[in-house]
C-alpha cells in the first residue's frame, strides 16, 4: 500500500493461489510457487515446504502459512502448514503439518499472528476450528471481523462446488474502499 515501506518486494508480491491438476494451493507468501513446482515434479506439499522457512522480516519472522486442497472423485481432503521461527528470534525453523478429512460445515484456520505486539507473536497451537456457513459473503465477513484490526491486511475466501466444479471467490483488502471489495 505504501511503496516507501517496501524493503523486500518478494514478501508482499506473490501468487497466493495456484491450481495444479486436482490440487488448490493457498499460501501467505511466495511458497505458493515452491509447492506448485514440487507438485509438477511429482513431489509432495511437505517436500516443498521442507525446503522453506519463515519470512526473513526481522524482528517478526512472519510465519509462512500454507494450505492445499486435494479434490478427489469422492470429495476432497486438505492440509495446512505453518513454518515459524523456533525461538521467535530467527533461529531454527519449526514446521507443523495438519491433515484433515472434511466434516460438513467445519473448517480449520491458521492466522499469522496470535495478537498485537513488538515483535508480533506468531500463531501458536493447532489450527482453529471454524464453522463454515453456506453463504460466502457471511463467511468472509465472519473471518475478516475475527482478525486483529491492527494486523489484518487482506483475506481471500473461495467456495468450490464439488458437484459441477464451479467456484466463487471473495477478496477483502483493508486498503480498498468497501464498494470495491
Amino acid at each position: 500500500h505504501d511503496v516507501s515501506k517496501v524493503k523486500d518486494p518478494s514478501l508482499i508480491i506473490y501468487s497466493p493461489v495456484r491450481k495444479y491438476k486436482n490440487h488448490l494451493i493457498v499460501t501467505n507468501g511466495d511458497q505458493t510457487d515452491t509447492v506448485f513446482d514440487f507438485l509438477t515434479s511429482g513431489k509432495t506439499f511437505e517436500d516443498a515446504l521442507n525446503t522453506r522457512t519463515f519470512e526473513p522480516d526481522e524482528p517478526n519472522f512472519t510465519p509462512r502459512i500454507s494450505g492445499i486442497v486435494n479434490f478427489t472423485d469422492c470429495g476432497f481432503n486438505y492440509k495446512l502448514s505453518i513454518l515459524k521461527s523456533g525461538d521467535g528470534k530467527g533461529n531454527g525453523c519449526n514446521r507443523f503439518y495438519f491433515t484433515y478429512t472434511p466434516i460438513n460445515g467445519v473448517g480449520h484456520f491458521i492466522h499469522t499472528y496470535d495478537k498485537d505486539g513488538l515483535p508480533l507473536p506468531s500463531f501458536t497451537g493447532e489450527p482453529k476450528e471454524v464453522e463454515i456457513t453456506n453463504d460466502i459473503d457471511e463467511f468472509a465477513a465472519l473471518i475478516w471481523n475475527s482478525l486483529n484490526g491492527e494486523n489484518k491486511i487482506s483475506l481471500f475466501v473461495r467456495f468450490d462446488n464439488l458437484t459441477d466444479g464451479t467456484f466463487a471467490c471473495r477478496t477483502i483488502n483493508k486498503h480498498l474502499p468497501e464498494d470495491v471489495k
